[in-house]
């Protein structure tokens, strides 16, 4: 089986800065996008942050030019570094990655078990 391990998340006051980390582990073939979610309570889980395997990546407005997400494939680990915290950014935030874990295999999605953030005011 897959599992993704996040971690990094926490209490900081706004404007603060947070690393988030996602390792994936198991039998894995290729990663292709790897991505960061985040879920307010009550709230529809939103997309943060995505990277493709060539390295592009794609962020949603909010966040652009604050987060910056990162991949490092040699272990398999995708990176949030989140600055400038605001309140309103209080949430689980998840890991997503796209994996073949065989080399004929189709892809599938994983997900992290979520990590918290709280960021106070």
């Amino acid at each position: 089986q897959v599992q993704l391990v996040e971690s990094g998340g926490g209490l900081v006051q706004a404007g603060g800065s947070l690393r988030l980390s996602c390792a994936a582990s198991g039998r894995i073939y290729t990663i292709d996008t790897m991505a960061w979610y985040r879920q307010v309570s009550g709230k529809q889980r939103e997309s943060v942050a995505t990277i493709t395997s060539d390295g592009s990546t794609n962020y949603t407005d909010s966040v652009k030019g604050r987060f910056t997400i990162s991949r490092d494939n040699a272990k398999n680990t995708v990176y949030l570094q989140m600055n400038s915290l605001k309140p309103e950014e209080t949430a689980v935030y998840y890991c997503k990655m796209r994996i073949r874990r065989f080399r004929f295999s189709t892809v599938n999605d994983y997900w992290g078990q979520g990590t918290q953030v709280i960021v106070s005011s």
